[in-house]
């Protein structure tokens, strides 16, 4: 007997055809029409995404993130994360393949059942990267004030890290 995971696609396709079928809806025109929709969601929102990477890679590459990673080191070591993990802190809210980056770099130093890359992978589980999700939704629905979006998130983020290495600490 096959395995059930290889069957769920092509189920789930044949049903939302049949359903469509039903509905009377043309799939190939709601296909297409769809496809044509996120090009142009792509091109409102390139800008902000081309503008946020641009600016990290120039941060990393000038130092930035490692002075700031060093000034940062004994405010984390205070409230309980890891120190080695500041580098992650600082740039994963901005930047989920730049978080992926330094998260595998910790792990590929530190091993992954050691405290500080188990720390940096539920860091990289329960957090967001803030700046980038803000720049690509809302720059695709248009939204120009943000309000508290900003603060609310990185609270949210700030309390994804503490909880991460809090709960590393106490289940390990």
């Amino acid at each position: 007997m096959t395995d059930l995971s290889s069957w769920v696609i092509p189920l789930l396709l044949a049903c939302i055809s049949l359903w469509a079928l039903r509905e009377k809806i043309n799939v190939y025109e709601a296909l297409t029409d769809g496809a044509a929709e996120g090009l142009r969601i792509l091109l409102r929102i390139f800008p902000h995404l081309l503008a946020l990477l641009t600016a990290i890679a120039m941060f990393r590459a000038s130092g930035g993130l490692d002075l700031l990673t060093q000034w940062l080191r004994p405010v984390l070591e205070a409230v309980g994360i890891p120190s080695e993990t500041a580098a992650l802190v600082l740039l994963r809210p901005f930047s989920g393949s730049g978080g992926l980056a330094i998260g595998s770099e910790l792990i590929a130093t530190y091993g992954p059942d050691s405290t500080i890359g188990r720390t940096a992978a539920v860091m990289l589980g329960c957090t967001e990267t803030t700046f980038y999700t803000i720049a690509v939704y809302f720059g695709a629905a248009g939204i120009k004030k943000l309000r508290h979006t900003i603060p609310a998130a990185l609270v949210a983020d700030i309390a994804g890290f503490l909880a991460a290495a809090w709960c590393v600490k106490w289940m390990f």
